[in-house]
């Protein structure tokens, strides 16, 4: 990592359903009179309307104030540095507002109304997520703009983010097979992103930004951060440095320059979680030094006589010992140093599908020792940081 990263800038939890981790800028003060502010936030919302797809709907804020029951503490759902997410009720066929129960459930994230920061993420998901659809993506149903509120309307994802399945304490493990799926879902999606004409790079790839529906098929959320990658001959694009501690990859950490395999790095990182269960980064005790996920996994990847010592205790040995080799593996090549030589997320996606459909994903192998000697080594007790800066490179 960069020498200005060693400590992240800004701290902030992960949602429930949908992971933020955003830097908060103090919000200018206007000094213009009412009416004119008014008159002026209309005119700008009007230009983004236009520039919006007509493929979304726009909501009223009283309609979303009704759909969640004016936003009603218990249709609270989680909260990030974004602002917060609401449950809420609408038509399947109109998109109206309707009772608790009826209709579909769908997740509004709420802006807070300070953060400027948000807003331009709220803008990159509404443009992203309004021409891009993919069954790997979550899927953006609308949005409201309406003065100073920003919201967003998504599909509800019942079984909640990835990271709450491999972290929180009292949820069932998941199955070494499902694992698997979810990493290749995943693969999937940010295949599908990297094979536009576009180039869009996600940004910001964890495991609070895999949300999984009741069938735990996951699907890739939160686009706040996403860019456009590098066309013609420019070989990468330079942006300002934001994301979160421990998925970034390192040559992003330094430079600010951002390319596809800058994507799979992260993704890399998301394996690795799922290949032992730990969190990215483990929180800081006084008098030792930080050490993050890829950091401690590193030496076991390249041996594949090691790779056991590292799987996630909560697995049980049901997992395949293949299987298992291969994954971290092709988590080592995404994770390389030097991202010329990491994969293109399409070789990532094909190893995946090749190893879904192998005899060797349901194999179980013996007993070891050495699993949970090494895993005792490494705290499950984890958190993970954000951290931003606002040089322009």
């Amino acid at each position: 990592m960069g020498n200005c990263f060693i400590k992240p800038v800004a701290n902030v939890s992960s949602t429930s359903l949908f992971g933020s981790n955003i830097s908060q800028s103090k919000p200018k003060q206007d000094s213009s009179p009412p009416t004119q502010r008014s008159s002026s936030q209309n005119s700008v919302s009007n230009v983004i309307e236009r520039s919006i797809s007509s493929s979304l709907k726009s909501f009223t804020f009283s309609e979303l104030k009704e759909a969640t029951k004016n936003f009603r503490r218990e249709n609270l759902i989680g909260e990030g540095g974004f602002g917060f997410v609401y449950k809420g009720w609408i038509d399947e066929n109109t998109l109206a507002p309707t009772k608790p129960g009826t209709g579909i459930v769908v997740a509004i994230k709420k802006l807070k109304p300070e953060s400027f920061q948000g807003h331009k993420e709220w803008l990159a998901e509404v443009n992203y997520l309004g021409q891009v659809h993919h069954e790997n993506l979550v899927k953006l149903i609308g949005y409201c703009l309406e003065g100073k509120n920003r919201l967003l309307v998504y599909e509800f994802m019942q079984k909640g983010s990835l990271e709450n399945h491999l972290f929180r304490k009292g949820v069932q493990p998941i199955p070494w097979i499902m694992r698997i799926n979810i990493a290749t879902a995943v693969a999937r999606g940010l295949a599908y992103l990297h094979s536009l004409d576009s180039n869009i790079i996600f940004r910001d790839l964890k495991a609070s930004n895999v949300l999984l529906d009741s069938d735990f098929n996951a699907k890739i959320s939160d686009f706040g951060l996403a860019r456009d990658g590098p066309t013609g001959d420019n070989t990468h694009v330079s942006t300002r440095i934001i994301g979160t501690h421990g998925y970034a990859a390192p040559e992003y950490v330094a430079t600010g320059h951002l390319t596809p395999r800058s994507d799979v790095y992260s993704f890399g990182v998301v394996l690795l979680e799922l290949l032992t269960g730990r969190r990215v980064v483990e929180e800081e005790k006084e008098g030792v030094p930080e050490e993050t996920l890829v950091d401690w996994a590193r030496p076991f990847l390249g041996d594949s006589r090691r790779i056991l010592r590292i799987m996630d205790t909560k697995l049980g040995g049901q997992y395949s010992r293949k299987g298992a080799q291969a994954a971290a593996a092709l988590a080592l090549q995404c994770l390389n140093a030097d991202p010329k030589y990491r994969p293109q997320m399409v070789n990532v996606l094909a190893a995946l599908e090749a190893l879904q459909s192998s005899n060797s994903i349901t194999r179980t192998p013996k007993r070891s020792t050495e699993s949970s000697s090494a895993s005792s080594k490494h705290s499950s007790n984890h958190s993970q940081k954000s951290f931003s800066s606002a040089e322009k490179l």
